[in-house]
């Protein structure tokens, strides 16, 4: 693990630079979501999915019921975390996204954001923390993070069918 990551609280100035590596980390996501859904019912959900994810992040960082957490290296942000609490359930953290800059990546950075935003629910009152992923082999790796994380998977099942 790189010990040159400080992880620390985002600053307005950050949230380009995250918007940019988090759309990056993501696009083999995305490609992975097409593949598992074909282009019918994926063009339907993500018609342009660049965009909704940029103004997601956006949304998500400036929203006053998120804290969020960023990892610097080299001088700029290279992960970012979001976390809401008392979510779903009283006193249950959610950590809402997380993205780590693909030249970044496979360094222990999204272990160390996880690890915050869990400590920082602790901190807050909190006594259960929750993180989604998908089940398609582009969120693979989240999966591996959050079961080093000792989160507990409960397997929920999502079909899709066009309608059209």
């Amino acid at each position: 693990m790189n010990q040159d990551i400080e992880v620390r609280e985002l600053r307005h100035d950050d949230l380009d630079a995250i918007v940019a590596f988090s759309l990056r980390a993501w696009a083999p996501v995305f490609a992975s979501v097409r593949d598992v859904l074909g282009d019918d019912i994926f063009l339907r959900l993500h018609p342009d999915w660049e965009r909704s994810q940029t103004d997601a992040v956006r949304s998500e960082c400036m929203s006053d019921e998120r804290d969020v957490f960023v990892a610097v290296a080299d001088e700029r942000p290279v992960g970012f975390v979001t976390v809401a609490l008392n979510a779903f359930h009283e006193r249950m953290g959610v950590i809402e996204m997380i993205a780590v800059d693909p030249i970044y990546q496979r360094r222990g950075i999204g272990a160390r954001l996880t690890e915050r935003a869990v400590e920082h629910m602790r901190e807050r009152g909190m006594d259960i923390a929750v993180v989604e992923t998908g089940g398609d082999p582009g969120h693979a790796p989240a999966r591996a993070l959050y079961g080093e994380a000792d989160f507990t998977l409960l397997p929920i099942a999502r079909y899709f069918r066009l309608l059209d």
